[in-house]
């Protein structure tokens, strides 16, 4: 079934799953998953998956932020502009309890396959 929604499981020390586009955009169709953009607010502001939340990676506060905001029981599919930022995010957040799934690419896969984003 992970197969078929293009996901890969976690293996070594990776403790996220990864996405293609097609699997994170039927994953985030859920609306028990929360959409997570770890980019800088000027790139969310240049197109974001709708009803992202905003918390960038790159702050030292980005752990503790990301407690108080996102709900450790709902699974949190993460992005950032290619996967590598989103990737560390992912990593970060279920070394304390999330469960992560990573899009692969990130949001310059999710536009060359022509899916939606918003500026708001």
């Amino acid at each position: 079934m992970l197969a078929a929604l293009g996901l890969t499981t976690a293996c070594g020390q990776q403790n996220f799953e990864n996405s293609d586009v097609q699997g994170f955009a039927e994953l985030i169709a859920d609306m028990n998953v929360v959409v997570l953009d770890v980019r800088t607010a000027a790139e969310f502001a240049e197109g974001h998956i709708q009803g992202a939340i905003l918390i960038d990676q790159g702050q030292s506060d980005f752990v503790l932020k990301a407690k108080a905001v996102l709900p450790v029981d709902k699974k949190i599919a993460v992005y950032c502009r290619s996967g590598r930022r989103s990737a560390n995010a992912a990593r970060r957040l279920a070394d304390v309890g999330y469960r992560c799934v990573n899009l692969k690419g990130g949001i310059i896969a999710w536009q060359e396959a022509n899916m939606p984003v918003v500026k708001e």
